[in-house]
């Protein structure tokens, strides 16, 4: 077993693909190097060689295209699973409120779904790993992610509890905003947080600085502040807005603390964490929803009054989500799962025009438009300025090659006049 620092990131599953085709490469390569006994077999040899490897070549590049085609497919799948799943349960939410207005009940009840992660988890593992392990075994391997004594209960209430909260009070302050705002402008404010998580992670991380990514921070301000003049600085739209712009503020907090407090996990280290996450919420928090309903601030008259369809239908639709978002990497690339989260925009608003009263004036419409601008610009990778630079200079060489020849054409055919000039004086003497 390889030491705790050793473990790697999700996204280096992705590549998998690309490093098998090196390898494959890298082993044939010796094969190119045949010298033969004789200047002819020599020269065969060579050209043979040259023929393999133009084949090989040839055969890896379309394996390659073959699987990032693969992968722009599943990406493209996976953009519209995303877009459903996060626009239906944020749909589906504000629904629910107009039956059965208890939203830390639905936040509870939501996020104890999340301890079905590491079973279904364990199921895939038996049917595509080689190496099948016990539930046991591959729980105790998982737990090595937390350190050498695996899962402590000091570990518990350090590593694990206040990013249980965090998850807890994320998800709540999101669905108490869908109570004072429209779903339109709750998709497009959470879309804040990654702006957020790069203001935090360059602030705590020590990441790198780039000048695009402040400029989306930005924008994604600018975007919150004409969010609120758009409905007239109104106290109950002031109020949402606060809560989903905490709630955006809690998720990069989450995901910022786990980067620096527990690194990059793996699949199955993910998905038992996610289910610890889920089994400490409906074992530790299950007397809240209980004080509310006794209390009579989330009170339920009879059982039968719960809008259950509802409730799983939220639940469902938010483990869904979380199941594409922290695994989908392995099939697909992480910008083309980041864009199925903008693109619930757009979705949102559809919904809305056509089943509540909205009023999309200029300054909405703007507010929304910079937004989504500034998540797309966050989407950028970092060397995304020096890719542009060798994307012009390939271009500039292709056109070089031409006029070069042009030139080198015009070259030979005056050396060629000069020759013939030449032996005719040569010549007449």
């Amino acid at each position: 077993m390889k030491k705790h620092s050793a473990r790697v990131a999700p996204l280096s599953a992705c590549n998998s693909p690309v490093l098998t085709l090196t390898k494959v490469e890298g082993e044939d390569r010796p094969k190119e190097n045949v010298v033969g006994p004789t200047e002819a077999q020599s020269a065969g040899g060579t050209a043979g060689a040259e023929s393999g490897s133009s084949k090989r070549k040839l055969h890896c590049c379309i394996r390659v295209t073959t699987v990032q085609v693969r992968k722009a497919l599943w990406g493209v799948a996976m953009v519209i699973c995303v877009c459903s799943s996060w626009a239906g349960s944020t749909q589906l939410a504000k629904l629910t409120f107009k039956q059965f207005d208890a939203p830390f009940t639905l936040t509870w009840f939501a996020t104890s779904w999340n301890c079905l992660f590491f079973p279904l988890y364990y199921i895939g593992h038996l049917c595509k790993s080689p190496e099948r392990q016990t539930a046991r075994q591959r729980f105790r391997e998982c737990c090595r992610f937390f350190g050498d004594d695996g899962l402590t209960p000091k570990v518990f209430f350090t590593k694990v509890a206040p990013f249980g909260l965090l998850w807890i009070l994320t998800n709540y302050l999101y669905v108490q905003a869908l109570r004072k705002i429209n779903t339109t402008d709750v998709s497009a404010l959470f879309c804040c947080n990654k702006a957020f998580v790069f203001l935090l992670s360059w602030i705590v991380l020590r990441d790198r600085f780039m000048g695009v990514r402040i400029v989306a921070a930005i924008l994604a301000i600018a975007g919150i502040v004409m969010m609120t003049y758009a409905d007239g600085f109104h106290s109950h739209s002031v109020i949402g807005i606060t809560l989903v712009v905490a709630s955006a503020s809690m998720s990069a907090l989450y995901k910022v603390l786990f980067k620096m407090v527990l690194g990059s996990a793996k699949f199955g280290e993910a998905a038992l964490f996610l289910s610890i996450v889920g089994s400490a919420n409906f074992v530790f928090i299950s007397f809240v929803p209980v004080i509310l309903y006794f209390t009579h601030v989330e009170y339920i008259g009879s059982l039968a009054d719960v809008p259950w369809a509802y409730l799983c239908g939220v639940a469902g639709l938010q483990f869904a989500f979380n199941i594409l978002v922290n695994f989908g990497i392995a099939i697909t690339y992480p910008t083309l799962i980041s864009l199925g989260i903008v693109l619930s925009v757009p979705v949102n608003a559809m919904v809305d025009l056509y089943t509540c009263e909205i009023n999309f004036n200029t300054v909405r419409l703007i507010a929304v438009f910079i937004i989504c601008l500034g998540f797309l610009m966050l989407l950028l990778p970092e060397d995304w300025d020096q890719c542009i630079i060798q994307l012009s200079t390939k271009l500039r060489k292709r056109d070089e090659p031409a006029e070069g020849s042009a030139e080198a054409g015009a070259t030979t055919g005056l050396n060629w006049r000069g020759r013939a000039r030449t032996s005719m004086s040569t010549f007449a003497h």
